[in-house]
């Protein structure tokens, strides 16, 4: 079995990929969103995520991006990179891409058309993970993948040589310590289990998870640092106050979508101006206000 490496523990942080409407990525934005994520000192940079729109972008360009991603950080802060794609061997390319453009970590999603197997999806990730050196993080993204990964299938791939961690849904609150400890009684111990669902995650690190994967830690780093590290400490009320504080953002995100939101706050506080990829459309102005007041909230001189 594999240890799980630090950039798999702690706040990951996921920014956008500034792209014009043709998909070629602007690298001349991505690099000051990657450079303000080190420089607060996030665990990790998670490029290529959901909220980085891998799957709207030609390998080329993934590729572009990670070049540029990771000559900025120049090996400072680690980079997790998304090769999520439909077959097999696309993954095992982009692995491949990754790791020669700089890459330290691999995040694997099980895309798909035709809905997968357990079978099938141990049989990908098991070919994707020994396509190169990398350490690999499962991606278990339902929402948009339509997969859900039992305990189970998790147990079995976590003895999979070079696949050393997984981002979990964040599950309610009010479950997370039974859940997260089912899980943790099935894996090794140095096997790593994070959480993305920004809204819960906190509460799932306090109930023992090792990292967040945080859309909003890409844009805001400062507060959704402060966040993590009350929890990865046990300050429950701690956390309470910080979420307080971010519920509006939280609540924007599951109404309107993270991505059509966190777009639109880049823009609010001038960080990029990008728009989605097509056909996602930018926020109308009444939300955009909205996010504007959520931001508001947050105010810690973090812009």
């Amino acid at each position: 079995m594999s240890v799980a490496p630090a950039m798999f523990r702690g706040l990951s942080a996921f920014p956008i990929t500034p792209a014009d409407p043709h998909g070629r990525v602007d690298t001349g934005a991505l690099v000051p969103l990657v450079r303000r994520l080190a420089a607060a000192g996030v665990d990790s940079v998670g490029l290529l995520g959901s909220t980085g729109t891998y799957a709207y972008l030609a390998r080329a360009e993934r590729r572009r991006a990670v070049e540029a991603a990771a000559g900025c950080l120049g090996g400072r802060v680690p980079l997790i990179v998304g090769i999520g794609a439909l077959r097999t061997g696309d993954a095992q390319d982009l692995a491949r891409d990754a790791e020669a453009a700089g890459a330290d970590g691999l995040l694997l999603a099980p895309v798909s058309y035709t809905p997968l197997t357990e079978e099938e999806v141990f049989q990908h990730f098991a070919a994707v993970a020994g396509a190169t050196g990398l350490p690999l993080c499962i991606y278990n993204n339902p929402v948009t993948t339509h997969f859900t990964f039992s305990d189970a299938l998790l147990e079995r791939l976590a003895q999979v040589p070079g696949i050393t961690a997984v981002k979990n849904p964040a599950p309610p609150p009010a479950e997370a310590r039974a859940r997260h400890g089912a899980l943790r009684a099935r894996v090794p111990g140095t096997f790593a289990i994070g959480y993305s669902g920004d809204w819960n995650a906190a509460d799932a690190v306090l109930a023992g998870g090792d990292a967040w994967y945080s859309v909003v830690g890409g844009l805001l780093p400062v507060p959704a640092l402060q966040l993590l590290r009350a929890a990865q400490a046990g300050r429950e009320d701690e956390v309470a106050r910080w979420n307080a504080r971010f519920q509006p953002l939280w609540d924007l995100f599951q109404e309107l979508g993270s991505l059509r939101v966190i777009y639109a706050a880049a823009g609010i506080l001038g960080l990029c101006h990008a728009e989605p990829p097509r056909p996602i459309l930018p926020l109308p102005p009444a939300a955009r206000q909205r996010v504007a007041a959520a931001l508001e909230m947050l105010d810690t001189g973090d812009r």
